[in-house]
């Protein structure tokens, strides 16, 4: 039977530098709420232990696609473990732009982890899931447990979180930006002070990456100003999207429609619980 899953998009809400580590690492706090928007994902197993992409990405191979490599660490963790796995048909429909700071490669890594382990009945619980996709991105994981968090460390520490559930306009402005670009930068705030999350929260949010991302991309700059004469706005991640909040849905698509024919967005609400997380709990008890 096929099985459509959602790859749901994230936010990071702030974003802090807190020091750079030995290895060219970055220490950072950070706070992750999921949106209720982002990638469908179908699955068909198959039982002959291929597993095919039917909707390739142009310019990705198979062999580099995170949904490609997240589906054979799970088969060949699964075969070293005795556990039954078997193959997948696996198509995607692709909403989140590559390279936006939505998260979507590690969503969709995260979300064939948790399909996949269900649809195979491997049995790993979400700890284990997490430990194999970190080996994929520093944001797998926090798609892979499925609730909003405050990530620490090089995004690998998660404490459970949950912010306001506000409505945000995301705005892409049709650029990619190489996270390593961000960080390379020699002007990038890198000591930020280390705060616990009761702290962080009471204060005015912050990207330590948006004044680098604003200086070198003229296109995050313009989207930046135009937003925030309708409502607080910052970079999410390392870019290049950028979001506007809002306490209502309608207030978000009243600044939507305003839009200049440039800006490219979508509305949609921050959710502490994952939309990845309600599917697997509908599906289980369907069972």
């Amino acid at each position: 039977m096929d099985n459509q899953w959602p790859s749901p998009a994230k936010l990071n809400l702030f974003l802090y530098i807190t020091g750079r580590r030995a290895d060219g690492y970055h220490n950072l706090q950070t706070l992750f709420q999921f949106l209720n928007y982002g990638d469908t994902v179908t699955i068909t197993p198959r039982q002959d232990g291929i597993i095919k992409l039917l909707t390739p990405i142009i310019g990705v191979p198979d062999e580099q696609n995170l949904i490609i490599r997240a589906a054979t660490l799970l088969q060949r963790y699964g075969q070293r473990h005795g556990l039954p796995v078997a193959g997948a048909d696996i198509a995607i429909e692709k909403r989140l732009p590559m390279g936006g700071g939505l998260g979507g490669g590690s969503s969709n890594a995260a979300t064939i982890l948790v399909a996949l382990n269900h649809l195979w009945q491997c049995g790993l619980n979400r700890t284990t899931l997490a430990e194999i996709g970190l080996t994929l991105g520093a944001d797998v994981p926090v798609f892979v447990h499925g609730y909003a968090a405050f990530a620490e460390g090089v995004g690998e520490k998660l404490t459970p979180a949950s912010p306001p559930e506000k409505w945000y306009l995301v705005a892409h402005p049709g650029i990619n930006i190489p996270t390593p670009l961000i960080f390379n930068d020699p002007d990038l705030k890198r000591d930020s002070p280390v705060c616990p999350l009761e702290a962080r929260l009471k204060q005015t949010f912050v990207n330590d990456c948006e004044p680098i991302a604003r200086k070198r991309f003229r296109e995050v700059e313009q989207l930046l100003s135009w937003l925030l004469e309708y409502a607080p706005a910052r970079l999410t991640g390392t870019g290049a999207c950028v979001f506007a909040e809002f306490d209502t849905e309608s207030a978000a698509r009243q600044v939507l429609d305003r839009a200049p024919g440039w800006l490219n967005g979508f509305v949609a609400q921050g959710v502490n619980i994952s939309p990845l997380q309600r599917t697997l709990s509908g599906q289980l008890e369907g069972r």
